[in-house]
């Protein structure tokens, strides 16, 4: 934590460097789920205690430090700055000057920290390790939907993500304008290209088996099929498919796919989804666009804790 004499200026809005808010605001994380993970970080960080500042700091001292924003972008946290702090001291306490899903300038003070300085130094590190990730995705996100706005196409995450911070990282998602997939592989059918080629090294017709694999399903359990070839397609539908997942096709193909579709079914692209092809991309007219990206290799952004 580098000392400063006064808290940088006041984040601005959507003008600027800073990404623009594309959603309302995103339901936040069941509070018992945000607590666990974060207890987690704070036992894995000081197992034992905070041997430093237990040494060096008085047990009576106060501080007051700024969360600030050394670059722009699209800020995600709030829940897991507040329970760090919480967490490691309920007398800690936290004023945010943003809410998740909305953009900030580089220099903006995020949210204003002051409690036991004991605590305030503990769980600076979990705090900001996590919401720098989240306010990452988030950011991530935002450019992301930009690149596809004026199109028909959602942006969504993937299973992609941090084994135990999934439920974090998917809200990051939506905190920058994307959307979510199925959360888990309890959650719905996703018959993908290894499913169909152990039904094809059976003998199996693909349309017949998929057809059979879903009149045992209940009707409220979505079921989509991943396809990597524009003939797979009608075995897809017929096989009941409410979305049909187009596997690294390109533009061209996505464009064909959608056409042969027509409507029957949402259309769904993947692979090789990068800022520099998404606009491509949403331009074919596929309903969804699913990136490992937001979540798998997202950079972390630069935020900081300072002391005042």
């Amino acid at each position: 934590m580098n000392p400063v004499t006064a808290p940088p200026a006041e984040p601005g809005g959507a003008s600027g460097a800073a990404p623009s808010r594309h959603a309302p605001d995103p339901l936040p994380v069941p509070q018992d789920a945000v607590d666990r993970i974060v207890a987690a970080a704070l036992a894995e960080d000081a197992p034992w205690g905070d041997l430093t500042s237990e040494l060096l700091v008085r047990r009576d001292a106060q501080a007051t430090a700024v969360l600030t924003a050394r670059e722009a972008g699209v800020f995600c946290g709030t829940q897991v700055i507040e329970a760090a702090f919480r967490l490691v001291s309920p007398q800690t306490a936290v004023n945010f000057r943003v809410r998740d899903g909305e953009p900030f300038e580089a220099g903006g003070v995020l949210a204003e920290i002051s409690g036991p300085a004991r605590a305030v130094l503990t769980a600076e590190r979990v705090a900001l390790n996590l919401a720098q990730r989240l306010s990452g995705i988030a950011t991530l996100t935002a450019a992301f939907a930009a690149r596809a706005a004026g199109t028909s196409a959602r942006i969504t995450d993937t299973r992609k993500t941090t084994p135990g911070l999934r439920i974090l990282e998917r809200h990051a998602v939506r905190c920058g304008g994307g959307h979510n997939h199925r959360f888990s592989l309890s959650d719905a059918v996703m018959a993908k290209d290894n499913h169909l080629a152990l039904l094809a090294d059976g003998g199996q017709d693909m349309a017949r088996a998929l057809a059979e694999a879903r009149a045992r399903l209940p009707h409220t359990v979505h079921f989509e099929v991943e396809v990597d070839r524009l003939d797979q397609i009608e075995a897809a539908l017929a096989g009941g498919a409410d979305t049909v997942l187009l596997d690294n096709f390109s533009p061209e193909d996505l464009r064909r796919g959608v056409e042969l579709v027509a409507g029957r079914a949402l259309t769904e692209a993947s692979g090789n989804v990068t800022l520099a092809t998404v606009a491509q991309i949403a331009a074919t007219g596929v309903d969804l666009i699913s990136a490992g990206a937001l979540t798998h290799s997202v950079r972390a952004l630069d935020l900081g804790l300072d002391l005042v």
